[in-house]
């Protein structure tokens, strides 16, 4: 019997030693007949090492994670973000935290930019709302295409409500109606963003009932509600989350919802549909990952928001928020990106705001 041999590959990088035995005689036939070649070998052994290793560790953060927000402090997107933060840390979902950044400036132009040109896409997030459509169209300067974002995970679609301060003493539309007509243009709706889901319903409200409403931007939701807590606007078309404390407090009042049905939270607020204007408008609750995102984090993340939607607390905020709608993700929510992208181009179309 001749000389045995063991032929060794070393993957030293990444600790793993394959032996593969045969005597001399076995391997140079096995060599010459064809049957077997050194490269056949290094190729299986070289591709189960690697299937082996890449199988047993996936991707995880390494550092903490940039998570931009598109609008700025105590909006209902600012509010969804520090909890969904919370949710991460108290059920230890991530080894590493997030951290929740405001970039409200131009409608959020501020934070696609920003989340575009991120110099570490795998440690980039953002939470985004309407404004990932609108803003974009609105300014094709930025050179901001949404369809190169990596697609995460939508938490949710937010809803909107029409509000007056409760010293008014409107208590439906048509009391709003009256008093908005009569003031004309001295009539201050406070919203989020220029040209924002705000800027839109009042626009639809302005020419639904034959208004001219002066709108007033600023800079967050959260804003906007203490805008009109403190009567320093007439109304606003705040979502739930951001009227809700002010609500209970007793000093805000619901006056009609842009739902398909009324809130659970707001029975005694009728949707406009009920009102004679079939007019629904919802807003995305969306995580988004940053172009160029590798594959690894991009599958991490979007098994950690479907943990975090699928979590009771975050089913709880969204009964409590009266938010609505399942979890998107991958091409589902693509799809459903260029979807709601060719409906808030019609909109902004039909209010000249875009050619």
């Amino acid at each position: 019997m001749g000389d045995s041999r063991i032929f060794i590959l070393n993957l030293g990088t990444i600790g793993i030693k394959i032996k593969t035995y045969f005597t001399r005689e076995i391997f140079m036939k096995k060599v010459s007949s064809g049957v077997l070649s050194l490269g056949l070998v290094l190729s299986l052994c070289f591709g189960f090492s690697l299937f082996t290793f890449n199988s047993a560790i996936a991707w995880e953060p390494k550092k903490p994670v940039e998570f931009i927000i598109m609008a700025g402090k105590g909006g209902g997107a600012d509010k969804a973000v520090r909890f969904i933060q919370s949710i991460i840390a108290k059920n230890k979902m991530s080894s590493k935290p997030y951290t929740p950044i405001n970039k409200p400036g131009g409608s959020g132009a501020e934070a696609l930019v920003y989340v575009k040109n991120a110099k570490d896409p795998d440690h980039t997030i953002m939470f985004t709302l309407n404004s990932f459509y609108t803003t974009p169209l609105r300014q094709p300067g930025l050179g901001v295409d949404i369809s190169k974002f990596t697609p995460v995970g939508r938490m949710a679609e937010d809803t909107f409500l029409l509000w007056v301060n409760k010293d008014s003493g409107i208590k439906n539309v048509d009391e709003f109606v009256k008093a908005a007509k009569a003031a004309g243009n001295k009539w201050i709706m406070a919203g989020t963003g220029k040209n924002s889901e705000d800027n839109i319903l009042t626009d639809f409200l302005n020419k639904a009932y034959g208004l001219n409403m002066k709108y007033v931007p600023y800079k967050g939701g959260g804003r906007v509600a203490k805008e009109l807590a403190g009567n320093n606007a007439n109304s606003t078309v705040n979502n739930p989350s951001e009227q809700l404390g002010f609500y209970q407090a007793g000093k805000t009042v619901p006056l009609g919802a842009f739902t398909p049905k009324r809130l659970p939270l707001f029975k005694d607020a009728p949707t406009f549909k009920e009102l004679g204007k079939d007019f629904v408008y919802f807003m995305q609750r969306t995580v988004v990952g940053a172009p160029g995102m590798s594959a690894g984090a991009k599958s991490y993340y979007q098994g950690l928001f479907k943990k975090v939607f699928d979590s009771s607390e975050w089913q709880g905020y969204m009964k409590k928020k009266s938010l609505q709608g399942g979890f998107l993700t991958g091409d589902a929510l693509m799809s459903y990106w260029m979807r709601e992208k060719a409906v808030q181009k019609a909109i902004l179309q039909k209010m000249g705001a875009l050619k």
